[in-house]
């Protein structure tokens, strides 16, 4: 019994100090024992497995000040990656991530159509064959695939994704059969939140609201107490289907409209002249225009995000609320414009001390969030790799299909 306790002991202390490293980037064995507060003989002694494991290096001491020998700099090891997919109304993007949330590569697959299922399955395999000899040295942990709609947590099954049409698809039972790689699936927004908190503009903070704005429509994501918000099923924060109270009829575009009919991305595109772009082409055409059109259409988007916005402050007493995707841009256009917005319609106390900020992250924000997913396990139990052949272990059963 006591090797037993003495095992899960050693486990967990593999776990927190890969999750500093993975979170942390460059941290110093001194900083990992201050943290910790394990000794220096134990750390150093977990840093060695976790190496050997193909988890972390080790490189030269960084500058400091202090007095007394300098401490090695432990980092992600780069060659542990995960594959992750974005199936949108425009596009597939495929992605690899490493330990770390580093964006080594990012495919953008453009589709003249909602893709299937099966379709986004044959897309990812493609993709897999062109970058096999990037993939070559590298140690794949699994796929995450980040969903524009509701995916239930258990098994990754997605229940429905209205604007690509699915219903009840076993999308990552389908990725695993066709790759033999361990695959996980949720929403995509929900993955987003999870990437700021982690490693964006809400790092430290424990209380925060995401919405996210993408082809395929609006999402949102709550960090709560410094975790993830899922509900019984893995389906909270679909502020996208909500109905937000249009003050002026003449900023309303839809009778009835959710919020992502009223607040959308098509309408700035055909503004722009642009059939397709990615986000960082979008922010870049929007950013450049002074089309009067285009600036009128974000200051009405923005009077009716504003009240989306305002709604979950009163709810969810947020420290921060971050806007991805073009939400971005349509804060961009006016921040303290539509900070004021929110605050005028929030009740006075929860919105004092609210930040309203774009999302760090930018375009890469799906892919780190989708990379976090396929992560889980590893960095949940580091060791268990020495119990599974190679980083994805024995095929998953193949549940929902």
């Amino acid at each position: 019994m006591r090797g037993s306790n003495l095992d899960r002991v050693r486990r967990g202390n593999l776990a927190t100090v890969l999750g500093l490293v993975h979170r942390g980037g460059a941290l110093s064995r001194a900083e990992i024992t201050r943290t910790t507060g394990l000794s220096r003989s134990t750390v150093a002694a977990l840093i060695a497995e976790l190496t050997d494991l193909g988890f972390v290096l080790e490189s030269g001491p960084g500058a400091t000040a202090k007095v007394g020998r300098p401490s090695p700099l432990v980092h992600p090891d780069p060659g542990c990656v995960a594959i992750t997919v974005n199936p949108e109304l425009d596009a597939v993007t495929v992605g690899v991530v490493s330990l770390g949330g580093k964006v080594r590569t990012r495919v953008r697959n453009e589709v003249g159509h909602p893709v299937t299922a099966a379709e986004t399955v044959e897309i990812v395999v493609g993709d897999l064959a062109d970058l096999a000899p990037e993939l070559a040295s590298s140690r794949v942990a699994g796929i995450g695939v980040a969903v524009p709609g509701l995916v239930r947590e258990g098994d990754g099954v997605v229940r429905w994704a209205p604007h690509l049409g699915w219903r009840e698809e076993p999308i990552a039972a389908a990725l695993h059969r066709a790759t033999g790689h361990a695959a996980f699936a949720a929403n995509d927004a929900s993955l987003g939140a999870l990437a700021e908190h982690i490693f964006g503009a809400g790092v430290g903070v424990r209380d925060l609201v995401y919405l996210n704005g993408g082809a395929s429509g609006i999402g949102g994501g709550v960090i709560t107490g410094g975790a993830p918000l899922g509900g019984v099923g893995g389906y909270a924060g679909e502020f996208g289907r909500t109905r937000p109270g249009v003050r002026d009829p003449a900023d309303r575009a839809v009778a009835d409209g959710t919020l992502e009919d009223e607040v959308g991305r098509a309408r700035l595109l055909a503004l722009l002249g642009l059939d397709s772009a990615d986000q960082v082409e979008l922010s870049a055409a929007l950013a450049a225009s002074a089309d009067r059109a285009v600036r009128a259409e974000l200051a009405r988007q923005a009077r009716v995000l504003s009240v989306a916005v305002s709604n979950a402050v009163n709810v969810l007493d947020p420290e921060m609320v971050v806007l991805g995707g073009f939400l971005a841009d349509v804060l961009r256009a006016d921040p303290e414009g539509f900070t004021g917005l929110v605050r005028d319609q929030s009740v006075g106390p929860a919105s004092e001390g609210v930040r309203i900020v774009p999302a760090a992250l930018g375009a890469d924000l799906l892919m780190i969030g989708a990379g976090q997913l396929a992560l889980h396990r590893l960095l949940a139990d580091p060791a268990a790799i020495r119990d599974r052949s190679g980083v994805n272990g024995p095929p998953a059963p193949d549940r929902g299909a």
